[in-house]
């Protein structure tokens, strides 16, 4: 039961600055608003690990379908609150905007060309595991919720592994209204500093070239002068404990298990802003409210020409033969730009009898410092016409699925020529990253072959507007696919073996049929002393280089089909 009245248009928040709402008087607040106004909607949509179900909430005139509001011309605001549970201020600051935007008509208008989809609350399991110290480092509210759900994950590193009922929930609600901007409300930790708000930005260089453009020129100096104007001073997010020096801050580089990657794999445009852990929670919720709310007032005006780039950068990536995989930072280009900080200085702790890290909130600085926000493309991928996955996994392709990716199925069995990877080195995790002991440094070897497929194994067509995730999670290498996240792991793994003692006498014989191979061989015993003296070493790499050895041993189950003319007729 909610602890306040139905009829009251005040949020808890509002009654008690110190406290942020609990998720029972979250959804009551808004089924309450859907009730008075009908400019709001408030329905379950799908289900989440809590059992209880995510609300989709659409804020708008007269328009509360995505085929409504597209034939309208509107352009589409997601919003996404609690993530982390003990970072709130986008719930209770989303609330209050939802009220002011049906009841105060300066802002009434903001929704005149802009449609509002928000997630009241998206880890609904944290948010009820309500406590007052998980946060060892945050200054308020009295209690909050916890960063992890309940099979203690961390949803913003699930997007693309979806193991959590949350994020296959979030991928069908985010697919069905497919935003034009996004903004997903969080709270720092790190460094200390002057300001109240910070801000993560999609990394501009992985949208495209003219959304790129556009989003540094453009949008995000008009978010940062709407701060200002507001009275917010802003900075980029810093990401770091130690305070920015000389040498700078770099920009965020969000891969797309993170949320605003995520989205950027379906050219939204997206957002975190991050308030600082230290400032009082007060602030903390108006300055989300107001970051909202200078989108809002900003898309107002220039609404046509985000979904006019937005649909520049999916063309542009449609017609691309190359495909980015990876991004690192270009240290030769930077902006400059004034921080704000806290002179910092070390003492003795009294609790280590060490040296520690603080910051003298009496000593104010101001200076100008380097901001590293250019990256250029680490990887890149050839772009096939196709790509072509065994029906056994179809957990990834349901995964596709729900981001809009198309799909087919081959209606009999055929022989395909095709390029296919093998899996030539990785690196894991050392101990389990959000449930997954996560590959990295993935390397490929590539090769052609005549490749029987099954009637029922998926196609997907390159030439189509998911590309970009197709690519990104499809492709090995990308730091996020879904290689990396072990959905592939069973090929890593050989099924035969042999017995030294028989094999011997085959590998012998082998080696007198082919010399090339045993030219090969000598070759590498003379170059290398430990292999030579390792008679097991010798015979694996025999065994390796040998018809005996299975062909599906690090064999990727997901061929790339290059030329169209060896696809038969099945379109």
């Amino acid at each position: 039961m909610s602890t306040f009245s139905q009829s009251s248009l005040i949020t808890p928040f509002e009654k008690n600055e110190n406290q942020t709402t609990t998720y029972q008087e979250c959804i009551a607040y808004y089924l309450m608003l859907a009730s008075q106004f009908k400019e709001i909607k408030c329905t379950p949509f799908l289900d989440t690990d809590s059992g209880f179900p995510l609300h989709e909430v659409v804020i708008s005139m007269d328009a509360f379908t995505p085929d409504e509001v597209r034939k309208q011309g509107k352009t589409i605001l997601f919003l996404n609150n609690g993530i982390h549970p003990g970072e709130p201020e986008g719930i209770d600051a989303s609330m209050m905007l939802a009220r002011d935007l049906v009841t105060k008509p300066e802002l009434r208008k903001l929704l005149e060309k802009t449609t509002i989809v928000l997630i009241p609350v998206y880890n609904i399991d944290g948010c009820l595991n309500r406590n007052s110290f998980t946060r060892t480092n945050q200054n308020g509210p009295e209690s909050y919720g916890f960063r992890g759900n309940d099979r203690n994950l961390d949803l913003n590193r699930d997007f693309i592994k979806c193991d959590t009922r949350n994020a296959k929930s979030f991928n069908a609600l985010f697919t069905k209204w497919m935003p034009d901007v996004m903004i997903d409300n969080h709270t720092s930790n790190g460094a200390d500093y002057q300001y109240v708000m910070t801000l993560i930005t999609s990394q501009e260089d992985k949208l495209g070239p003219a959304m790129a453009q556009y989003v540094k020129k453009e949008l995000n100096p008009a978010l940062f002068k709407g701060m200002n104007d507001k009275g917010w001073d802003m900075v980029p997010y810093v990401n770091a404990d130690g305070p920015p020096d000389e040498d700078g801050i770099e920009q965020f580089l969000d891969l797309p298990r993170f949320s605003s990657g995520y989205a950027a794999l379906h050219h939204c445009i997206a957002f975190m802003p991050e308030t600082h852990m230290l400032k009082a929670f007060p602030p903390r919720v108006r300055s989300t409210y107001d970051m909202m709310l200078v989108m809002l007032e900003y898309l107002e005006n220039n609404g046509k020409k985000v979904q006019k780039i937005k649909q520049e950068s999916i063309e542009w990536y449609k017609h691309q033969q190359s495909i980015p995989l990876n991004w690192a930072i270009d240290k030769t280009q930077f902006d400059t730009i004034p921080f704000k900080g806290f002179e910092a200085g070390h003492k003795k702790s009294e609790v280590t009898g060490h040296d520690r890290l603080y910051y003298d909130r009496d000593k104010p600085y101001t200076k100008t410092i380097p901001y590293y926000n250019s990256y250029k493309s680490s990887l890149e991928v050839t772009k096939p016409f196709a790509y072509i996955i065994s029906q056994a996994y179809d957990n990834v392709v349901d995964r596709l699925i729900r981001n809009k990716v198309h799909v087919e199925r081959l209606a009999s069995e055929t022989t395909m020529k095709v390029q296919v990877y093998r899996i030539k080195d990785f690196k894991s995790s050392a101990t389990a990253y959000e449930g997954h002991f996560l590959h990295n440094h993935t390397s490929v070897e590539t090769f052609n072959m005549d490749k029987v497929f099954r009637k029922g194994d998926y196609i997907v067509y390159c030439d189509q507007e998911a590309i970009r995730y197709v690519v990104e999670t499809l492709e090995p290498e990308a730091p996020d696919s879904y290689f990396n996240w072990n959905f592939f792991d069973g090929i890593l793994g050989q099924k035969e073996y042999f017995s030294d003692y028989v094999f011997e006498d085959l590998a012998a014989q082998y080696l007198k049929d082919n010399p090339a191979i045993k030219a090969e061989l000598e070759k590498k015993k003379a170059d290398d002393e430990a292999f030579r003296k390792s008679p097991e070493a010798i015979l694996d790499w025999v065994y390796h280089h040998s018809p005996w050895y299975e062909v599906t041993h690090k064999m990727y189950p997901v061929a790339r089909l290059m030329d169209p003319t060896d696809l038969p007729t099945i379109r």
